[in-house]
């Protein structure tokens, strides 16, 4: 097996109430990207392989860390959490969050009922998204050298969970974690994939970055 380093996509449009809206990157987000590219550069990270999904927040971010010829796969692609959250509110009465803290208060109460096949006409299971994600996770870390993956943070909370056999409520607290154009490695250990990173943001550390940190 192959190391894997998952990369979230930099800050999208948070104003944003639909999946479409959302699906593009800030100004602040294609500055992130650029420079976490500028990282990998300086420091000599070299990748044999770079993936990422199909959405164009994730095609964005690839571009600006200077990764064009990424390799797109949609297994990569996110939950589809504004439809989930909008047949949620109308099944079962759970209102939109509107703010971070409601959003905490949202996520893990939408991922249960999604979990328990609680959600009607979802665009995909539960099952469905685990499923694709761990297939995805499995096939990349079978190639041969580094692969480095620009993704979503519900993927990559999902990719944990799937390494760490955590439950549902700690990967909801995994996905309010994951910091825009975040970095996360899997080690091959053992015949498996082990966690040895979480949430890096070596290319903010720099004190005049700091205002550059976001998480939705």
């Amino acid at each position: 097996m192959s190391q894997v380093i998952l990369v979230r996509h930099g800050q999208a449009n948070s104003e944003a109430r639909d999946e479409t809206s959302y699906d593009r990157l800030s100004s602040l987000g294609h500055q992130q990207a650029r420079w976490l590219g500028e990282h990998f550069a300086t420091s000599g990270e070299v990748f044999a392989r770079v993936y990422r999904g199909s959405l164009r927040r994730h095609a964005e971010t690839a571009h600006a860390m200077g990764f064009d010829a990424a390799q797109e796969d949609a297994r990569l692609d996110e939950m589809a959490f504004f439809q989930l959250a909008t047949l949620l509110q109308q099944q079962h009465g759970v209102g939109f969050p509107r703010e971070r803290d409601a959003f905490a208060t949202h996520l893990p109460v939408l991922l249960e009922h999604w979990r328990r096949d609680e959600i009607a006409q979802a665009p995909e299971t539960f099952a469905q998204f685990e499923t694709r994600v761990r297939e995805a996770l499995d096939d990349i870390a079978a190639g041969e050298g580094r692969a480095l993956v620009v993704t979503s943070g519900g993927l990559i909370a999902m990719a944990i969970r799937h390494v760490l056999g955590l439950d549902v409520p700690a990967m909801a607290q995994l996905c309010l974690s994951v910091e825009n154009s975040s970095l996360h490695r899997l080690q091959p250990v053992q015949g498996g994939l082990s966690l040895m990173q979480f949430n890096a943001l070596p290319h903010l550390e720099h004190p005049q970055r700091q205002h550059a940190r976001s998480h939705l």
